[in-house]
């Protein structure tokens, strides 16, 4: 079912002016880090058609930044101006022997995906990377979902072991998922 789904979607994303939608979605997630004082943020580098949550670097510059290396253990961190290299899937990373970051040290993971519902629930592309990374975090730790409105769908496929997000930033702003959450990490 996922498989065809993601074959849809990835369709379905094609089809979309992901550069201005993720200008827009980007502008309201700056605007909510900073009234979350959200000073420690993990980011992505996108690839194949995922929105772009670099603008954050110009628009909420008083933040720091890092990115997550992919190895076959997982997800680990590393300040955004570690070294690159590419990954053998071809998206560039944080190359080997960079510094690492303890992720309970973060405010905030802006996680990407290919689709996500409303209640938080994410369609990633099946390698379970951000899955397992997402449950070792704190849960003061903000999980934010940048994807287009167009792909934010009423329910995905859920397996055990998938982890939503808390919040979801799309072009019409940053709200939270539709689930039961830690009053604490409420959208203002």
């Amino acid at each position: 079912m996922k498989p065809e789904l993601r074959k849809q979607l990835l369709q379905r994303r094609a089809r979309l002016d992901t550069e201005r939608i993720g200008e827009a979605a980007v502008a309201a997630l700056a605007g909510f880090l900073r009234r979350r004082g959200a000073g420690r943020v993990m980011l992505y580098l996108p690839f194949r058609g995922e929105l772009s949550p670099l603008g954050l670097l110009r628009l909420h510059p008083e933040a720091r930044y890092f990115l997550p290396r992919t190895t076959a253990e997982g997800l680990s961190v590393h300040p955004f101006d570690a070294p690159r290299e590419r990954h053998r899937y071809g998206f560039a990373q944080p190359a080997a022997g960079a510094p690492e970051v303890d992720p309970a040290t973060l405010d905030a993971v802006v996680v990407p995906g290919l689709a996500f519902d409303r209640a938080g629930g994410r369609l990633g592309y099946g390698a379970g990377y951000y899955d397992r990374f997402l449950a070792t975090l704190p849960p003061r730790v903000l999980r934010i979902g940048l994807v287009p409105e167009a792909l934010v769908l009423e329910a995905l496929p859920r397996d055990p072991w998938d982890v939503p997000v808390d919040f979801l930033a799309t072009e019409r702003g940053v709200r939270p998922a539709l689930r039961d959450h830690d009053p604490d990490k409420m959208a203002p």
